[in-house]
């Protein structure tokens, strides 16, 4: 009678369970149709784990992982008595301890040895701790593309030979996100959000390297089922797509560049005074100094204002006088633009950049002779705006579209010069730039003279 007593409540039990989760689906639809509710009913043990580890507050989840990763971590031994834990831990309440260890002990998180009086960490507990473990060690690297975790994990499971095809599918997954991020910063035109997009496009492109031997013996691998291949290859055409997004990024880029906003004369641009403002944390302080007192209103009393109109009132008015002719003639007012100013600065670059284009800057046949030089010699001695309107205007060298203008900048842009920049700074003695970007200016046509020709 007792054993049918406690099969009939097991079996109770396992209903009232089996109702609770049914209440999440349709009324048409049996969780046990669900094929990932079977996956997940499997590793229910499992799952029990994770729960008795994370359920609570942070407070209660951090003491409990701190007391299992302390009996954890120590190799020297296997077996610790209640005397050896109090002495490890120490510095917690005992009736802390005592919660702690009752919660571990009855999620199979810990094994009590009766015979010889003991605690044992089980092994589900360490294989639960070593995925904590390397989750948190790759959080607290600089894997801006989150791909460092995921490729460990397909890394780990295809050495041993087990891997998975939803271990492939959530790296596939990643993939495609990374692929919709770049392509949503390439489309907005913010070069702030492309330049930070194309360093995030940098570190996934590393992480691509590494797991391309391990995509190449997933699908080598014989005993690898269809899926496992279909999801391989289909990681193998996403890094493809993520990898050719270089060029995409280089012309936005490039368009940016083009499109720049300079501020008058200044050589200061609107990026320049965006990357200002982000140094500053509170904006509102630039403001401090900048902007006076509210106007304060003056108000009139009655005596005042009757005072006013008695005076408009008696007040002899002239009569007005209508004159219908028209006005005199007046000479038009005299005005200084900056468009001229600014065309001499343009002529001057293109009349500097012509002379070093012509065949007299070429060395003799046969006779050795630099063909480059460094950009600041072609921009200097000058002020800084007029160095700095010379430098915005190096770009369009070489530019088909430009050149196929009217106009100076199409004349500059026909030049046979190619202009290379790089992203280091030299330092400069001159008395208005203080540094300046290394870049060079290099001939790059062929010369033709009396009848021969010689390239570069």
């Amino acid at each position: 009678m007792a054993s049918a007593a406690v099969a009939t409540d097991a079996n109770q039990t396992e209903q009232e369970h089996h109702d609770s989760l049914q209440a999440h689906f349709q009324p048409n639809i049996s969780a046990d149709e669900i094929e990932q509710v079977f996956h997940l009913k499997r590793a229910q043990p499992l799952l029990q784990v994770f729960t008795a580890l994370f359920h609570g507050g942070f407070d209660g989840v951090l003491v409990r992982l701190l007391v299992l990763r302390e009996l954890a971590s120590d190799a020297a031994t296997s077996a610790y008595t209640r005397a050896d834990i109090n002495t490890k831990l120490a510095y917690l309440l005992p009736e802390s301890l005592e919660t702690v260890l009752l919660r571990l002990r009855s999620n199979q998180l810990l094994a009590w040895d009766a015979q010889q009086g003991v605690y044992r960490v089980t092994p589900m507990a360490r294989n639960v701790l070593s995925a904590i473990d390397s989750l948190l060690g790759l959080g607290q690297t600089e894997d801006e593309a989150e791909m460092g975790f995921l490729l460990s994990q397909v890394a780990g499971a295809q050495a041993v030979g087990g891997v998975s095809v939803e271990q492939l599918q959530h790296l596939l997954g990643r993939l495609v996100d990374l692929t919709e991020e770049f392509s949503d910063a390439i489309a907005s035109g913010s070069e702030f959000r492309l330049r930070t997009a194309q360093a995030k496009w940098n570190m996934a492109c590393d992480w691509v390297e590494k797991g391309s031997e391990i995509l190449v013996a997933i699908t080598s691998d014989e005993n690898a089922d269809s899926a496992t291949h279909k999801a391989a290859q289909a990681i193998g055409r996403a890094q493809s797509k993520l990898l050719n997004m270089q060029g995409m990024f280089s012309r936005a880029l490039n368009q940016i560049e083009r499109q720049r906003v300079h501020l008058g004369q200044s050589g200061l641009s609107t990026t320049d005074i965006k990357r200002w403002l982000l140094l500053h944390d509170d904006l509102a302080s630039l403001a401090e100094g900048a902007i006076d007192q509210p106007v304060v209103p003056l108000f009139s009393t009655p005596a005042e204002m009757i005072d006013v109109a008695e005076t408009e009132l008696l007040s002899e008015r002239a009569a007005g006088v209508i004159n219908t002719g028209l006005p005199s003639g007046e000479d038009a007012p005299t005005t200084i633009s900056d468009g001229p100013a600014m065309q001499l600065e343009l002529d001057d670059l293109l009349e500097r950049l012509s002379n070093f284009a012509s065949l007299g800057n070429f060395p003799s046949i046969g006779e050795e002779g630099p063909k480059s030089v460094p950009v600041q010699d072609s921009l200097l001695p000058a002020s800084f705006a007029v160095a700095s309107y010379r430098a915005s205007m190096l770009p369009l060298l070489g530019d088909v579209s430009e050149a196929s203008l009217q106009g100076s900048t199409a004349e500059l842009a026909r030049l046979p010069i190619t202009f290379t920049p790089t992203d280091e700074m030299v330092q400069l003695t001159d008395p208005h730039v203080a540094a300046m970007s290394i870049a060079s200016l290099s001939l790059n046509v062929s010369l033709d003279l009396d009848g021969a020709t010689f390239d570069e």
